[in-house]
């Protein structure tokens, strides 16, 4: 069943702010959510229309989703909101409409959906799913080694199989475990935070670079280390931010790692989903987490309202980027930072020494940074009505921040670190403006 959804004025008003919690991320899985019934609806319309021959598949794979829904809701639900299915339905779409060809973006593989959905509702259901380079990948469940054009997914109160040319693979009681021809999508599960990671779907992140192949065992549990680590530091410290990351984040995507540090990303085709390289520590997957759902949360906000106007080339200086940014980039990139700025504004106050110094040139680097690009924003005459007033919330927010004071060694190391980068900046991209 699809919704009408309307942004409510709580929820703009508490986003602006620089939050929103997890009330706010759960009315905006909830849109998110018929936005995905809505697309897999189009591949269903859109294959149709062009009279496509994987049409009658489309079709089967689709009724079965609907029976799966109609069998057990919350088991067919978790599918229809996957990354992944999210991400495969617009590309499809896109693709059915001659707009822009996708890999891998093709209609009948609204089997392989319905046929996760079955088995996760338990639903007997028999249905013919596609083979693509040897394997039959079911969204949230994991993919199995097949042969030949197609398989046949065969759905049980008991089980399921996934059967192809002299071969089966029995998927296990628990399919997020590895068996004979059968890789699971491992989860990490700490406290309320329970998200699958995806180093196995096509479309666990269309776009990203340097996606991981198969995490080994061993790896998959040095990453689930970290979680452990991580999690608890949100809860203790920053319950707001840690509650929004337990609703929002329902996927991890490996990212291979960079010469240094962490790289993180999202998108808004992908809501729920974070990409990111391992975390070397606690703290930094901490701040990471924080930092991405700044970044879905604004992605899905964006979807419902607009705030800034059409792009018309304009470039701005972002301090956390080495190219200039359009205002929509600027805006998700302030966003984000404001989360930042929040995560070092109580982080400091549970560290001492030089750990304290540390957390305080963060606190002091990121707020004044935010707070330059938010009046950039403001002056740009790239907004919209509702755009300049989220900003300016957001502005309002800053300001209060701007005026606690850090120490004198933690400002003059923000202080280093921002002239640092405005200099680098200046060198690629020349001045820039007053």
């Amino acid at each position: 069943m699809i919704t009408e959804h309307r942004v409510p004025r709580w929820l703009f008003d508490a986003m602006a702010e620089g939050s929103g919690g997890a009330e706010a991320v759960r009315e905006l899985a909830l849109m998110q959510r018929s936005k995905h019934v809505l697309m897999l609806r189009g591949v269903l319309t859109e294959a149709r229309a062009a009279a496509h021959d994987q049409f009658p598949m489309t079709r089967r794979g689709y009724d079965v989703l609907a029976k799966a829904q109609g069998h057990d809701p919350d088991a067919a639900d978790m599918v229809i909101s996957h990354s992944s299915v999210g991400a495969w339905a617009k590309h499809t779409v896109r693709s059915l409409r001659g707009e822009a060809a996708a890999p891998g973006a093709e209609p009948h593989l609204m089997c392989a959906v319905g046929a996760a959905a079955a088995i996760r509702a338990r639903l007997p259901v028999q249905i013919e799913v596609p083979v693509g380079h040897g394997a039959v990948m079911l969204p949230t469940l994991g993919i199995a080694a097949a042969k030949g054009d197609h398989a046949v997914v065969r759905s049980t109160p008991a089980g399921a199989v996934v059967d192809s040319a002299a071969r089966r693979v029995v998927i296990p009681p628990d399919p997020h475990a590895d068996a004979p021809g059968w890789q699971g999508l491992r989860r990490i599960r700490v406290g309320s935070f329970d998200a699958l990671v995806d180093d196995l779907d096509p479309f666990r992140m269309p776009g990203a670079p340097d996606l991981t192949a198969r995490l080994g065992a061993a790896e998959t549990e040095a990453w689930a280390e970290v979680f452990r680590q991580a999690l608890p530091l949100l809860e203790r410290h920053h319950s707001v931010p840690a509650g929004e990351v337990a609703a929002a984040v329902k996927v991890i995507v490996p990212r291979d790692d960079p010469v240094s540090g962490v790289v993180s990303s999202s998108s808004p085709e992908t809501f729920g989903a974070v990409a990111m390289s391992q975390p070397t520590d606690a703290c930094v997957l901490a701040e990471t987490l924080v930092h991405e759902v700044q970044h879905v949360k604004l992605s899905a906000l964006l979807d419902m309202v607009s705030l800034t106007r059409p792009d018309e080339g304009n470039r701005f200086y972002a301090p956390w980027r080495d190219d200039p940014r359009p205002a929509r980039g600027l805006l998700q990139g302030a966003y984000a930072y404001l989360g930042v700025s929040g995560f070092w504004r109580r982080q400091r106050l549970h560290a001492d020494g030089s750990a304290r110094i540390r957390a305080e040139a963060q606190y002091e680097r990121w707020r004044t940074a935010t707070a330059l690009v938010t009046g950039t924003l403001m002056s740009s005459g790239t907004l919209t009505g509702n755009g300049t007033e989220f900003v300016r919330s957001m502005s309002r927010t800053l300001r209060s921040w701007m005026a606690e004071p850090v120490a004198e060694q933690a400002r003059i190391l923000a202080r280093q670190e921002a002239d640092r980068h405005r200099r680098n900046w200046e060198s690629a991209n020349g001045p820039i403006p007053a």
